[in-house]
Formats: C-alpha cells, structure tokens, sequence
C-alpha cells in the first residue's frame, strides 16, 4: 500500500446539488474543461458536455432533489430547473481529482449547494471488470462488518437510509453460507425476495450503501451510495478515496469477515482501519480527519487513558 495502488482504479462520480440552474452549472463546467453542451431533450433534460479530451459529462434532473436558491441571503423554493445532478465519465485519481475537486469549487462559489435538507446525496461508482465472486462477497463482508462505524463516521440521517440502507445481515449470511463461486449466483441471492423484474433501473435492491443492481444491470459497477450530498471538495475527496480503498481491500485480501469488531474507542478504530487499508501520512491527513471528525473518542488512544 506504500506507493498508493488503492488508488489506481476507476471510478465515476454522481454529485447532486441546488442553488443554481442545470444550465449554469454546465456553463461552469465547460468554462473548467472546454469542449461544447448538447441539450438531449429527454425525461432527465440532459445536458450532454462533450470535454476537450474527449470525455463525456452530464448535467441531468433528478426528482428527489428539494429545489431551492439564494435570494436576499435566505434560501427559498425554487424550480425544477434548479434540481442538478453532476454526471462524470470515468475517472482517475492521479489525473482527475483536481479537476473534481477545482469544479465542485467552482460550482460552490457560484451558488450552489448541496445539503441533507435537499436530499441530496454523491454516489461513487467502482469499476466493476476486476471483481469476482469471492471480491464481492469480501466487499459485503467489510462494509457489514463496518456498518455502524461508517454510517457514524459519513453522518448519515435516518431519512437518508430509504436511498442508502445499511448492508442486510440477511444477505450477507447468504451469501457467506452459499459461498457463491459465479455471478450468476450472486445476483440470484441479491435479487430474493423482490417481486419486481430485475432488469428494472429503479429496482428496489439498488437502494443500498453497497449497490450490486449497477453491476448487474448495464453499468458494470459497484455503486457506493451512503455519502452525504456537499460541495466541500476535501469531503468528496475523502469519499472517493475511501470507495477506492474499500474497493482494493475486496480485490486484495484473499477473504473478509463479516463479523462486527468490538469498537470500545470509534475514533481511534476508524483511524487505525483507515490506516490498515492506505490512508497514511501528510498527503491523507484531511482525509483522515474527514473521516473521524465526527466519531466519538480519541483518535489517539483505544482505551481511555487511566488518570
């Protein structure tokens, strides 16, 4: 983990906010990367960026988003025109964090803003074409056996988990019974228990922290889903690394548990884990203190020290 391979893989970024107009943010987006809108037209009112490189980002309508804007200092209701998802092509880390991270600041200044109250929400999308089936049961059995931790750690609300519901013990015992050995099999326990055709893009198992409907559906990603939507670009940075790194862990280690941790110390077991899957030294610093800002304990100590 010393020379960041965690950080090598792709990835795609959905990042949903208001304040602004679809069409302002595509402005902004193209004034960052050149290139040229295409208006699409369809239910989602897609404005089609076509980037210098070549690469193709997506400024869409999403329903879920509670429409609002600035005027006079106060945040008031607004139209659909201001319900704003920011679609990205694929991604890497090395070579696109700072333009990421540069638009999300730019978008900010101009207006917008992206806030639970809005249910907003950024979803992170893993590259699905080094899995297994054993990476994936790994990949159910850490973000389980963390599931406290994490939804602690990313503040999710309780409204907030009809979109991104914890990993199902249900599931997870399944699939560690079965020990599934194709995807096939996989996707026939993800899918029990759903009386809706899987092919559906809205299928009710999407609605998950762990989405497994993207990888068998189309996309052929593993979807991350329980981030807080914000415009705060050391935060999504700290998201995508995160997926990144959870991501590695599934790939590299031979198995993972799915037994929960005895946690006496959350501050100081998030810090630890994130150092044991790569988040080390000055370059992960506010990463780090992302992650466990809002974890109870000393980051420092695993029991509380004797006085």
């Amino acid at each position: 983990m010393e020379n960041n391979e965690f950080l090598k893989s792709n990835f795609g970024i959905e990042i949903e906010f208001t304040g602004i107009t679809r069409r302002k943010a595509a402005e902004i987006v193209v004034e960052h990367l050149g290139g040229s809108v295409e208006e699409l037209h369809d239910y989602y009112k897609t404005l089609k960026i076509i980037a210098r490189d070549g690469r193709v980002w997506k400024i869409m309508y999403d329903g879920s988003i509670k429409c609002q804007k600035r005027t006079g200092g106060q945040k008031v209701s607004a139209s659909s025109e201001y319900s704003v998802e920011l679609v990205s092509p694929i991604l890497t880390y090395e070579k696109d964090m700072v333009d990421v991270q540069e638009m999300v600041r730019k978008l900010r200044k101009a207006g917008a803003f992206s806030e639970q109250q809005n249910c907003t929400g950024i979803h992170i999308h893993l590259d699905g074409r080094d899995h297994t089936p054993k990476s994936i049961r790994n990949f159910m059995n850490i973000i389980y056996s963390r599931n406290d931790l994490l939804y602690d750690a990313l503040q999710i609300e309780q409204r907030r988990m009809q979109f991104c519901k914890k990993m199902d013990e249900s599931l997870v015992h399944k699939m560690n019974r079965s020990k599934p050995t194709t995807f096939n099999q996989i996707e026939d326990i993800w899918y029990q228990g759903y009386g809706e055709r899987r092919e559906r893009h809205y299928h009710e198992s999407r609605y998950h922290f762990l989405n497994l409907h993207s990888l068998f559906n189309g996309c052929g990603t593993v979807e991350l889903r329980g981030f807080n939507g914000t415009l705060h670009a050391g935060k999504i940075r700290s998201y995508i690394a995160l997926s990144l790194a959870m991501n590695h862990q599934a790939l590299s280690q031979k198995s993972a548990s799915s037994k929960k941790p005895q946690i006496e110390n959350p501050k100081f077991s998030m810090r630890t884990w994130l150092n044991r899957i790569g988040f080390i030294g000055d370059d992960f610093k506010n990463c780090r203190e992302h992650l466990c800002k809002h974890l109870e304990g000393s980051a420092a100590w695993r029991f509380r020290r004797a006085s």
